[in-house]
């Protein structure tokens, strides 16, 4: 258990919360707003800094910030997620945990191979530390546009990151149906109806729809879908089995989206091909569905406005 404390103090940065956070899901499963309670029990916290809000006024910054430190540990493999609003320490939490380290912060976590590939992918221009402030840096050697663009950038990681964790958590007909509405939402498919019954009931072997090109069915695009783990690439023998099925069947146009990666040699395989072979990867796959609003909804615009010089420009 975390030691208590008689006085009440800050709300600790997201980064300080980690250890306290790990250490509290290694009792069992447990929801946000639970882990909130007992460590503003154990922070000693008062009333108002429990229900300190965000700027934005939409959500609590202790919860907040307990949320990015369970995400990130989470992209560490310190936590997983065995249902939805629910976490509960990993496997390597635990052992992490046995070893009582005095700290946890994003440093440490860049011992853990799948953090440093996932902090790699996030391109901030500034810590990460700074996004969950309440408020904006007056001694950082970037600008305040700098650290709007920077915190964007944390958090369409996170965003897509979610997304994938959501979809391997979903069947293989959820899957079928992502790829159908985004497809849709791309312009293809004539209609949502019609993607629908063509996606997934082919019945042809190594093709697992076809959709159509524009609304009039002049033209078909085939598909094939494979939901994998992060760690088993798709390799050139499966691109080579989906272009078998094209060439049986005369098209020349196929799409082959995964959840996971595809192999170097199967990316040099389709490159050399007659035939249009499109890969999507994970990571293309999440990114198509922020840019069509596929699985995702916007929760905050921010205005920012500019001088008018021009109102200012004595004619």
């Amino acid at each position: 258990m975390l030691p208590a404390t008689d006085q009440s103090m800050a709300i600790p940065d997201y980064q300080k919360l980690m250890l306290p956070v790990l250490t509290i899901a290694a009792e069992g499963e447990i929801r946000v707003p639970v882990a909130a309670q007992k460590l503003a029990d154990t922070l000693g916290l008062t009333e108002a800094e429990r229900e300190e809000m965000l700027p934005s006024g939409k959500q609590r910054i202790l919860h907040n910030r307990i949320h990015w430190a369970k995400f990130y540990m989470s992209k560490a493999g310190l936590i997983d997620t065995p249902k939805r609003g629910v976490f509960i320490a990993s496997n390597a939490g635990r052992e992490l945990l046995a070893t009582k380290p005095h700290i946890l912060d994003v440093e440490k976590l860049k011992d853990y191979p799948p953090f440093v590939e996932f902090y790699s992918a996030t391109a901030a221009t500034v810590s990460p530390n700074d996004m969950p402030a309440t408020k904006a840096s007056t001694t950082s050697s970037v600008t305040p546009e700098e650290q709007i663009d920077a915190a964007h950038s944390v958090l369409s990681s996170a965003l897509k990151a979610d997304l994938l964790s959501r979809i391997m958590e979903q069947t293989p007909t959820f899957f079928e149906r992502v790829i159908v509405d985004l497809l849709v939402a791309m312009g293809y498919g004539g209609s949502h109806e019609n993607a629908a019954m063509r996606l997934g009931k082919s019945g042809d072997g190594g093709i697992d729809g076809i959709v159509d090109e524009d609304r009039l069915g002049l033209d078909r695009i085939y598909v094939q879908a494979k939901r994998y783990s992060a760690h088993v690439s798709v390799g050139r023998p499966e691109i080579q089995g989906f272009v078998g099925s094209l060439v049986g069947l005369g098209a020349t146009k196929g799409v082959f989206v995964t959840t996971s990666n595809f192999s170097a040699p199967a990316i040099e395989f389709a490159r050399g091909l007659q035939q249009r072979i499109i890969l999507i990867n994970g990571a293309r796959l999440t990114e198509l569905m922020v840019e069509f609003g596929v699985g995702v909804r916007v929760a905050r615009t921010v205005e920012v406005k500019r001088l008018d010089e021009d109102f200012f420009t004595d004619e």
